[in-house]
């Protein structure tokens, strides 16, 4: 019986909309035997409130990766959930990216890591939560004839510190208060942030990561639907985090630490999230700050 675990994710971080993504170690793990009818257990994050029946976005990925490789099957499909679900961090690309990959392990492994996210991007209609929980680290995505992603290894420690959001927040929420256009002078603010960004994560070089995480072209409309994100981003740069920035469409914000490698970053993740939880818990009513390592593989299947 095929086992996924699939990574949590970061997207956008800040000026990379729609293209960045980061790999985070925290997960959703799926198990699915072929069965009769499709079943769907959900423990952990998400249960009670996601679909146990053929609805959900685990069976319908499956049942694309099935159409693909020309199987008729169904499937008992059991979640165990890490990624709080409508945050910001990733939960329905987990989902997809872990369905696809259980109906591939299913039906002979015919699918090529290409292929993969194409189907990811299909399902989930844009590549960046996707790319990064496939490939895992820092990622770009773009798109010419088709999706394409590219992973950038960080050289030296990476690990981020999360303000989770207390309540659900629906990407097209968040996508509706968004301008059709963005003046010129903002989207080259937010190309050379971006330049900023990679080259700081690709070289661990906090001067660069700092200014690297400013945007103008979606943070500050989505505030108006995340009215306390200038106050937590500013609890999580105070507790020692390089920046601070939404984390996909919010509500939650993540806040990058570097250090010379993962496990020195992850440490000093949690001073930081310690710090800031009680900021946050007496402040804004916050009622989780995470720390979270970088994961550097992306989703993996394995013999359960």
């Amino acid at each position: 019986m095929p086992r996924v675990r699939v990574p949590a994710t970061s997207a956008n971080l800040g000026p990379g909309y729609d293209a960045f993504g980061l790999a985070l170690a925290l997960y959703n793990e799926f198990t699915a035997e072929p069965a009769r009818d499709w079943s769907v257990s959900v423990e952990g994050e998400g249960a009670g409130e996601l679909r146990e029946d053929a609805g959900n976005q685990v069976v319908m990925a499956m049942r694309r990766a099935f159409a693909e490789a020309g199987v008729v099957t169904a499937a008992r499909v059991r979640c165990v959930n890490a990624i709080p679900v409508g945050r910001g961090l990733g939960s329905s690309s987990a989902a997809v990216v872990g369905g696809l990959m259980l109906g591939n392990a299913i039906a002979g492994g015919g699918l090529t890591p290409q292929r993969l996210l194409e189907l990811a991007t299909e399902l989930e209609g844009h590549p960046d939560n996707a790319a990064a929980a496939l490939l895992g680290g820092f990622v770009v995505s773009w798109a010419d004839d088709t999706q394409r992603a590219v992973r950038i290894e960080p050289t030296g420690g990476v690990a981020a510190v999360i303000a989770v959001g207390d309540t659900a927040l629906p990407t097209a929420t968040a996508r509706a208060v968004l301008p059709a256009e963005v003046p010129h002078a903002d989207a080259a603010f937010n190309v050379g942030r971006a330049a900023l960004l990679a080259v700081g994560l690709a070289t661990g070089d906090a001067t660069l990561v700092r200014p690297g995480l400013e945007d103008r072209i979606h943070e500050r409309f989505r505030a108006a639907v995340i009215g306390d994100l200038a106050e937590v981003r500013a609890a999580l740069v105070d507790a020692g985090a390089e920046g601070a920035v939404l984390s996909g469409a919010g509500p939650s914000v993540v806040g990058i630490v570097l250090d010379a490698d993962d496990g020195a970053a992850l440490a000093r993740a949690r001073s930081v999230a310690e710090r800031a939880e009680r900021t946050l818990a007496r402040s804004r009513g916050r009622s989780r700050v995470l720390a979270a390592g970088i994961d550097r593989t992306g989703a993996r299947v394995t013999d359960s």
